[in-house]
């Protein structure tokens, strides 16, 4: 075979794997009920196609080979197991009739597949951490040390985790579906929360090296466009739209080194026009079906926010009146805070000040780095240096990633050197 031909389509191959291998995943788990084993099946098709695309070509619709491939070598390796009734024996003998596998079959494996995959990684039955984790493994791909970085753990507590997880899921015979009208409310809710999760762990990390990793927002996205598409709704609209606002100003938000670039440092050139354009279409359908919830609202504040890429003001008062009606939908210290930045926004840092903290004096944002950074920011501008100072550096020291440290070093740096 040319060597070049052959280059070529392995590197199709590889493009075939970053852009399916999760999708048919997730339709080897419906189709074998195992999560080990589905796995082991993906691999075995990609196996497959390595050696047998070069040769034969790559099939019109690759995903429904893979699918199939992986499909029967799942088989194979049930009746290894001796784990087969006959209903599986007829299941194989049904699988027979499509081998081999070019040429595909024309249509394409059920859309919803995925979806299937993320409610069962948001299973009520597994605990919070457990389903952030199993989400970023089996549904967007991620190693356990990927993930063990992104959430300061171990390698060996995320794959304890996961391994549990399936576990339970296998010993309380778990549906790989998406949950009824009786209960989709709440499982949606749940699953969205996991989304958000991933993406705030994506757009600050919590520690570590880098402020931004990219990888993991990209994944949110990409499951929030998944949850918008196969189970359209004003909430998931607005999560989707509050996911593309906030990455919008992901290459304006930190330096070439690396380094904070604070919102009101920010060259808006930089704001991705697009997504932004995106977001405001998704938050405008939103807000149109009267039922506007958390996502929807916060999603709402970020678009006036991104009404100021062309340069002009931040319009604050809308801004705190949308925060007002989040701050009765969803109550809670965070919400308050951020209630409270936009005050200081609109009617000046005295104000600001005077609200962050009272939160604070209430102590459940303690630990909270962000309140302690608005209260320095706050007091800095008021010029009470004093105070600015013992805020940084009690920022500094819950700051667990390092370009916040640096930054909160060089304001510490810069008013010690003013005072």
């Amino acid at each position: 075979m040319d060597g070049e031909r052959e280059i070529a389509i392995r590197a199709k191959i590889d493009l075939v794997y970053r852009a399916e291998s999760r999708r048919v995943f997730a339709t080897l788990v419906r189709l074998l009920g195992d999560f080990d084993l589905a796995e082991e099946a993906l691999h075995d098709a990609f196996a497959a196609a390595l050696k047998q695309w070069p040769r034969e070509g790559i099939p019109n619709t690759p995903r429904a080979w893979l699918v199939t491939v992986g499909r029967l070598r799942g088989i194979d390796v049930l009746r290894r197991r001796r784990r087969f009734n006959r209903a599986t024996d007829e299941l194989r003998a049904v699988a027979l009739h499509a081998w081999p596998p070019q040429p595909a079959p024309e249509r394409e494996e059920p859309p919803d597949d995925q979806l299937r995959l993320l409610f069962t990684c948001c299973r009520p039955e597994l605990p919070h951490d457990a389903q952030i984790a199993l989400t970023l493994r089996e549904l967007c791909g991620l190693t356990t040390e990927e993930i063990a970085r992104a959430y300061l753990a171990s390698p060996a507590t995320i794959a304890q985790r996961i391994v549990r997880a399936k576990q339970r899921l296998r010993e309380r015979h778990v549906p790989y579906e998406v949950p009824g009208a009786a209960e989709l409310p709440d499982r949606s809710a749940q699953v969205m929360r996991v989304i958000y999760l991933v993406f705030n762990e994506g757009y600050s990390a919590s520690s570590g090296r880098e402020r931004i990793r990219v990888d993991l927002c990209t994944e949110a996205i990409r499951l929030a466009r998944l949850l918008a598409a196969l189970l359209p709704g004003p909430e998931a609209d607005g999560l989707l739209a509050l996911l593309l606002f906030q990455d919008a100003r992901r290459e304006a938000r930190t330096s070439a080194s690396g380094d904070i670039i604070l919102l009101s440092d920010q060259d808006r050139a930089l704001w991705d026009g697009q997504r932004i354009a995106e977001g405001t279409a998704l938050v405008e359908r939103a807000l149109e079906s009267g039922n506007a919830g958390p996502y929807t609202l916060q999603a709402a504040i970020a678009a006036v926010y991104s009404e100021s890429a062309d340069g002009g003001p931040i319009d604050w008062a809308q801004i705190v009146a949308l925060h007002d009606v989040l701050s009765r939908v969803a109550p809670s210290p965070v919400s308050r805070l951020a209630r409270a930045i936009a005050i200081a926004g609109r009617d000046g840092p005295a104000e600001g000040l005077k609200r962050v903290e009272a939160i604070l004096e209430e102590g459940v944002l303690n630990n909270y780095l962000p309140a302690h950074a608005a209260r320095a920011d706050l007091c800095q501008r008021l010029q009470r240096t004093e105070d600015a100072l013992a805020s940084f550096r009690r920022a500094l020291g819950l700051a667990q990633q390092e370009p916040e440290r640096r930054y909160f070093h060089q304001e510490i740096a810069r008013l010690e050197s003013e005072a």
